[in-house]
């Protein structure tokens, strides 16, 4: 018989506009189940929260449905321990599924100890996250403007992109608004926009580009309001940088640990903390921590034969994130450590699969700085990144070690081997 983890616990099955609840208190070996319905306005989740402290219950458990189970985890998590499960932990067998049978089934499993609960971060992290997940939002609707309003020049015969690198720079913003905002093209003044070297090396190949163009009223219209909203979302990202600076000032200290580390700026480490919070016991072991995040393999074996192994479907916000940083650090020119192992696993298993694992390296990197409060200090990145007067240094010790070796063995005589002061390659 499975041990009974729980005596007084209560399942809770949640919908937008009610929860069902089972409270199950074990006497002996007979559970006793108690079930009752609540609205989801606040007034109904005190009266449950009530309810339960009344019957000594001092642990839920609920399904992670949306975000309708947020309310009632706000107004419980003072005083009641409460378990967020994924639904894959406790969803029942089709057929032979109602609200309050759900709720009969979550409190059942979770009695007996079979539910492993979510990750859910304090208060204050909490409200971090929603403000980097949202920047994060707007950042890829300000790229999709960006995209938008080249396109729009695309179509209508403007080859600008081809010439310059960047159609927001400074030269190329000057000439896409001339071109928007003029019922005229004058060649003469479109290159007096130009700045710099585009103005002295590419002015003749700009209006090669440009002349020719056909450009209706309609696509000027819509080129405009493409381009205002593209300035409203760099005015709100710059918004929410500063409501996160505000946000983040309790957290500074582990913010300039993890920027110690390739990869990380303050902004990228801002998001991590956002996403795993500083406390590193909520996961246990680094392992634990990457498998959260989806950067380690699935199991799939069945009958001694081994399927798809494939990193896990989690993570959906630092995972892509995280990845974003490794393809940083293996560029870094500060410190070639992260960029050494990505050629080595590149060669061996591809480049998707070695950016992966530069993402878990970080990932666990970023554990055990917060565990231990320590800098980016990785055990063998020495042997990375060692100065050529430590690596002539550890090579003379290794070669004395060697013929030690050989003399002891009595392979050959001590006169017989000489070291080199100076060693090269």
């Amino acid at each position: 018989m499975l041990k009974t983890v729980y005596p007084i616990c209560c399942g809770v099955d949640v919908h937008k506009k009610f929860f069902v609840a089972t409270l199950i208190t074990t006497e002996e070996l007979t559970p006793r189940y108690q079930k009752r319905r609540f609205s989801t306005f606040n007034n109904q989740i005190l009266e449950f929260r009530q309810w339960l402290l009344e019957n000594n219950c001092r642990d839920v458990c609920m399904e992670s449905t949306g975000k309708y189970w947020i309310p009632v985890y706000n107004l419980l998590e003072d005083a009641i321990h409460v378990t967020v499960a994924n639904p894959k932990w406790v969803k029942a067998i089709k057929g032979n599924k109602d609200d309050v049978k759900d709720s009969k089934w979550i409190g059942d499993l979770f009695r007996i100890g079979l539910v492993p609960g979510s990750f859910i971060p304090p208060k204050d992290i909490r409200f971090l996250r929603e403000f980097t997940r949202y920047r994060s939002k707007l950042v890829a609707c300000k790229t999709g403007e960006k995209n938008r309003y080249q396109n729009v020049f695309t179509v209508c015969n403007v080859a600008l992109d081809a010439v310059v690198s960047d159609m927001f720079g400074v030269s190329a913003s000057s000439v896409t608004d001339y071109l928007v905002n003029s019922d005229t093209f004058d060649p003469e003044h479109c290159v007096s926009l130009l700045k710099h070297s585009i103005r002295k090396n590419k002015s003749a190949a700009v209006i090669e580009s440009i002349e020719g163009f056909q450009m209706s009223d309609a696509q000027k219209q819509r080129a405009r309001m493409v381009k205002e909203h593209y300035d409203f979302l760099l005015r709100q990202i710059q918004r929410i940088d500063e409501a996160i600076d505000t946000l983040a000032k309790p957290f500074e200290s582990a913010i300039a640990l993890l920027c110690t580390a390739p990869g990380f700026d303050r902004r990228s480490a801002i998001a991590v903390i956002s996403e795993i919070g500083t406390d590193m016991d909520e996961f246990g072991s680094s392992k634990r921590l990457c498998r959260w995040a989806g950067l380690t393999p699935g199991n799939n074996e069945s009958a001694g034969k081994k399927h798809s192994v494939h990193i896990i479907r989690a993570g959906v916000y630092i995972k892509p994130m995280l990845v974003q940083m490794a393809w940083a650090a293996t560029k870094s020119i500060n410190s070639p450590y992260y960029a050494v192992k990505y050629a080595a696993i590149s060669k061996r298993r591809g480049k998707k699969r070695a950016v992966i694992a530069i993402a878990r390296m970080m990932l666990t990197a970023v554990f055990h700085m917060l565990s231990t409060g320590e800098v980016w200090n990785p055990s063998d990145l020495q042997q990375v990144d060692m100065p050529p007067e430590l690596r002539e240094k550890q090579l003379q010790h290794d070669l004395r070690r060697a013929a030690n070796l050989l003399v002891a063995n009595g392979v050959v005589a001590p006169d017989a081997i000489q070291i080199p002061d100076h060693i090269t390659g």
